[in-house]
């Protein structure tokens, strides 16, 4: 059944993979990014989200910013052996801070157009209507479990249900080619986990997302 939301902010960073040291973004969502933001409003375990359009809604623009990033993660056994009173697990920042450039996105506005599948596990009560209802419902009250946001969490996104995308911006319209995305990471095998891509283009305005199982879709 399809859903489709509006969200729009100040700010969004999508980081393309193939620049590690400085933040670059993709020119619009990508569709794990898209699916993120519904499922900060509603997941269930008994449905799956699959992205079908993301609705371009303001020309894109670039802006340039400097921030203080940490440069090391605390590791699963360092909290391990804390929590088991051995050593305490911290990250200095006097040592691990250092500044990185990025590239983002500024002034934000889309229209995300999905729907859903159930899964396996959902229960003998549950069905696409009842869902359909609880999404509807929790978008239109502003209801999330946590903030949805634009790629990194200093960029939070509004959002609302949305009948009919307004029209494309006269700037997008005809097609635009945007280059191999991430499409999404595949944990079918979880000692081999890998990143799916596929070639995004801006048509009117619209980016047109393939099935997950598309022939356009590549690991």
């Amino acid at each position: 059944m399809s859903v489709q939301m509006e969200v729009w902010g100040d700010y969004a960073c999508w980081s393309r993979p193939e620049l590690k040291t400085e933040r670059y973004s993709y020119d619009v969502p990508t569709p794990s990014g898209a699916r993120g933001m519904l499922e900060s409003v509603y997941w269930h375990p008994g449905l799956r989200w699959h992205i079908d359009k993301v609705y371009v809604m303001n020309p894109i623009r670039f802006t340039n910013l400097r921030r203080n990033e940490v440069k090391s993660k605390i590791l699963a056994s360092a909290i391990l052996s804390e929590a088991n009173g051995k050593a305490a697990s911290y990250i200095d920042r006097n040592e691990d801070i250092q500044q990185r450039a990025t590239t983002m996105l500024r002034d934000v506005h889309y229209v995300i157009e999905a729907h859903f599948e159930m899964t396996d596990k959902a229960s003998a009560s549950d069905n696409p209507g009842k869902f359909q209802d609880i999404v509807k419902r929790r978008i239109q009250r502003g209801q999330f479990y946590h903030q949805p946001c634009f790629g990194c969490r200093e960029f939070p996104a509004q959002f609302r249900w949305c009948e009919e995308p307004p029209p494309c911006p006269e700037e997008l319209k005809g097609p635009r080619d945007l280059g191999w995305m991430l499409y999404d990471m595949d944990y079918t095998n979880p000692e081999d986990t890998r990143p799916l891509f596929f070639r995004a283009s801006l048509e009117d305005g619209v980016l047109r997302v393939p099935g997950r199982n598309s022939r356009e879709v590549r690991g």
